[in-house]
Order: structure tokens, then sequence, then C-alpha cells
């Protein structure tokens, strides 16, 4: 019922800890899809994680439209993407797909890594230390690996958020605003289920998701 796509961009060098953690899972997603964006750092992984579906791209697309394009390669109910840099906690699925009465299940966040303090949620209100990272609490707000209905997700698409500046496209905050405007149902995990990693190579140093 779930697909599970691990987008890369410079991230070559984290990927295979992404994709251990999705394999480990207590409950295994249907389909596990991969995408480089064109830099060619992730060759070295079809030989190691065959069960894994890959797009490696020659050319740069850019977030948003190779969201897009990895989207429309769904046939899933449900979708999810996660960043080839970050991981998913191993009953992450489980928890997730134990709800198919609601279009969108969000959850909270652990930021991690050598840069964690530089995350702007470092100082939000509402964020408190865990385990020596940071829980990002999300309970009714969006994030760019919430679970969302595949047909609804396909239906509105990505985009680049009018408000987005920089480098950010805040591809995830339109996709999310346009699906609640479709009349999307919405349901929250509180718990701390993707490790979202700060580091030295994130290709968006100033997030605002």
């Amino acid at each position: 019922m779930l697909t599970v796509v691990i987008s890369s961009y410079q991230y070559g060098h984290l990927a295979a800890h992404c994709i251990e953690s999705i394999l480990s899972q207590t409950v295994q997603p249907k389909k596990i899809l991969f995408v480089d964006d064109g830099v060619g750092d992730c060759t070295h992984l079809p030989a190691i994680y065959p069960e894994v579906e890959y797009t490696l791209r020659d050319q740069n697309l850019g977030t948003v439209e190779s969201f897009q394009d990895m989207l429309m390669k769904v046939d899933t109910e449900y979708t999810m993407f996660i960043g080839a840099d970050n991981w998913l906690r191993s009953d992450a699925v489980e928890l997730l797909t134990s709800d198919t009465t609601h279009d969108i299940l969000t959850y909270d966040i652990a930021i991690t890594g050598e840069l964690k303090d530089k995350h702007p949620a470092a100082n939000w209100p509402g964020s408190e230390p865990v385990n020596g990272d940071i829980w990002w609490k999300r309970d009714g707000r969006h994030h760019g690996s919430m679970m969302y209905r595949t047909s609804l997700g396909k239906s509105v698409g990505y985009r680049r958020h009018r408000h987005a500046r920089g480098n950010a496209n805040c591809e995830d905050q339109a996709i999310w605003e346009d699906m609640l405007k479709a009349g999307a149902t919405v349901d929250h995990i509180a718990e701390p289920l993707l490790h979202y990693r700060r580091h030295r190579e994130n290709c968006i140093s100033d997030s605002r998701t």
C-alpha cells in the first residue's frame, strides 16, 4: 500500500544509511524507489541493493520537476518521500500504515547531525531536546516526508510555493496546502519517526519547512 521514494542530490555518501533504514522496517513498504537527480554519485547502490528501483538521471531536473516525475511512477495507495541524507525509525512504516482512513499522515521529526543547532526549528516554541537531538513537533503542520494518498497527491501535484525564496522551493508546503484545499483528512503521530540530518552537504541551507 506504500511506496517510499528516496531522493538524492549530492547525498551518495549517505544514501546507503537511508536505504538500510527502509529495508529494516518492521513492516516493509510495497516498493522503494530511488532517484539521483543528475549528480552521478549513487551508481554504486544498485549492486548493493538490487531490490530498490532506481532512476539515475543524466541531467538535473530540479526538486519540483524531479519529485513530480517520481510521484507519477508510484502505483500504490500511499506515497512518502524521504531525502537520502535522512532515515526512518524502524517502526515508522508500521505505525503509519496502520491508519488507512486518512489522506495524510504526519509525524514529528528528530533533527540530528553536526549542524542540528543551525536549523531554524532549534529555537522554535515547542521544540525540545530528545536523546541529544531536537524534537521538532509537527502536529497540524506539513513536512517533506509526510505520507499521503497517491491519487490525491497526483491530482494536485508538486510546485514551487509562492512564498519560496532562494534554493528552497517549499514544494512540500505547496502540495500540503493544495491537498488540504482539495478536502484531505489528516492524522498525526506525536513521535519523532524521521531523523532529519543537518550536515555539511545539505542542499538547502535555510530550511523553512
